[in-house]
């Protein structure tokens, strides 16, 4: 792969990822309640679906998963409906998660599931990244190594798109305090929402 195709994939990918999707939602809300720090368990829970997607992708597991499109729906829509209540959860106890749950939010563990559930809910990734990077494998050279760096270069590339959204979050809500902390906390489940709302919008349909 040349360094121009290289540059070609990475503009490609950045300008996808200016619009946000799902994971960045809930990246947002994730950080409005927990903090930067403890909301990059969510980013890693992206990345791990992402990671894992990719390889379905490169194994040839995309046409697998694309003709069962009634597995792909209801992980689709299990997906909706977590965030869903995930995020009504979240409104309705708005302004009690600071005494409730103190200093420590809610555990690494769960945010870590939250983000890869998020991630893995979405029924086209297999089937995009297996779309995306043959447009940048050169044929004639080893396979693998390509993959390696498209693969390598996503996930750098998603992993600081998510933890731009951790820090911008974090730092409004640490001067968000008192009486605006409910309404803080109604805007994470918002988005929370958003995101299920986001997903459920994805097709699954080929």
């Amino acid at each position: 792969m040349s360094m121009n195709l290289w540059l070609v994939y990475v503009t490609t990918v950045f300008l996808m990822m200016c619009t946000p999707g799902p994971s960045q939602l809930l990246m947002l809300s994730n950080s409005i309640a927990n903090g930067w720090r403890k909301s990059m368990a969510t980013a890693a829970g992206d990345l791990t679906a992402n990671l894992l997607q990719m390889l379905a992708a490169g194994l040839g597991l995309a046409a697998i998963i694309v003709a069962s499109q009634h597995a792909l729906s209801i992980i689709k829509w299990c997906g909706v409906a977590y965030l869903s209540w995930l995020g009504l959860r979240m409104i309705l106890n708005a302004g009690k998660s600071s005494s409730t749950q103190g200093s420590r939010g809610m555990p690494v563990r769960r945010l870590w599931m939250q983000g890869f559930v998020t991630s893995a809910a979405n029924p086209k990734a297999v089937v995009f990244f297996a779309a995306l990077f043959p447009l940048f494998i050169t044929p004639g050279e080893a396979f693998w190594p390509q993959f390696a760096v498209l693969s390598a270069t996503y996930l750098v590339m998603d992993g600081m798109f998510l933890s731009a959204y951790g820090v911008s979050a974090s730092w409004l809500a640490s001067r968000l305090k008192g009486k605006a902390r409910p309404w803080l906390d109604r805007a994470g489940g918002t988005f929370m929402i958003g995101a299920a709302i986001l997903l459920g919008l994805k097709p699954v349909e080929k």
